[in-house]
């Protein structure tokens, strides 16, 4: 499995990185690589385009619903539906909270029938319940945020009897949800938009690196990037923090890197 950072700004695109999006790309066990997306913020679709051409997205997973980590999905509509050359599949499937296909609908200022029915295939979340699609497992799990329907998603890629795990934050305070979906988890993909001394005391929308770290250790994951960082963040600070509170590896995610997620 590997992650491919699309964007990694955190709670609006920022002049070096589009805001939320992940490339998740595996093989099968015939050898198809699958390729699904973590999100799609503002500004993911055009540079998601650097490393594929939409047709090529199997599926896409949506944490909740803040325009820096869904509001390029309306974009990607038009792609669907209004590309001369016509799209060469089905609607793309989409899992996401409840209220994704009003959310979109309203962008466009269009009713839900069709709707953008067309373009994606709208699928809600059912909280810890596993969906596949190709040779990934994903679930979500509820954590904590000012949003209608906020999860925190783990996904398990599996092949030739090796499996890896990949959990992403979304966006979320520390809760026993969020401990949950990075539970043993090879690596962690964790939002750590808030700074220690700055904004430790605001509880129920983000993390610190303290924060992130000490979810990192209570899950004992293999490996901890920390991502959505605004741009007044100090990457350097929000490592440092972490390291208070996580003895493992860590890392900041850089716009447009590959990683490799082996087994731990």
């Amino acid at each position: 499995m590997e992650l491919t950072i699309i964007g990694c700004s955190g709670s609006f695109a920022g002049p070096d990185s589009a805001a939320s999006c992940y490339l998740v790309s595996g093989e099968d066990e015939a050898g198809r690589t699958w390729r699904i997306l973590l999100d799609l913020g503002s500004g993911g679709l055009g540079a998601i385009q650097r490393h594929l051409s939409l047709p090529q997205i199997d599926g896409i997973f949506i944490s909740h619903l803040h325009p820096d980590h869904c509001i390029d999905l309306a974009g990607l509509h038009i792609a669907v539906r209004w590309d001369p050359r016509g799209w060469p599949g089905p609607p793309i499937p989409l899992w996401g909270p409840a209220d994704t296909h009003p959310y979109l609908a309203r962008t466009h200022g269009i009713g839900l029938e069709p709707g953008l029915t067309g373009s994606f295939g709208f699928h809600p979340w059912a909280p810890g319940e596993p969906v596949r699609l190709g040779p990934f497992t994903v679930r979500a799990f509820p954590v904590l945020h000012p949003a209608p329907e906020p999860y925190a998603i783990r996904v398990t890629h599996e092949l030739a009897g090796r499996r890896s795990v990949l959990a992403y934050s979304g966006d979320s305070d520390a809760c026993p949800g969020l401990v949950e979906a990075a539970r043993e988890a090879d690596f962690f993909l964790c939002e750590a938009a808030f700074q220690e001394g700055r904004d430790d005391a605001i509880r129920g929308v983000h993390l610190t690196g303290v924060r992130a770290g000490r979810v990192a250790t209570e899950a004992d994951v293999g490996h901890l990037m920390l991502t959505h960082l605004p741009v007044w963040n100090d990457p350097e600070v929000a490592r440092a923090e972490a390291s208070r509170t996580y003895a493992g590896p860590i890392c900041v995610a850089e716009d447009s890197r590959t990683y490799a997620i082996p087994p731990r």
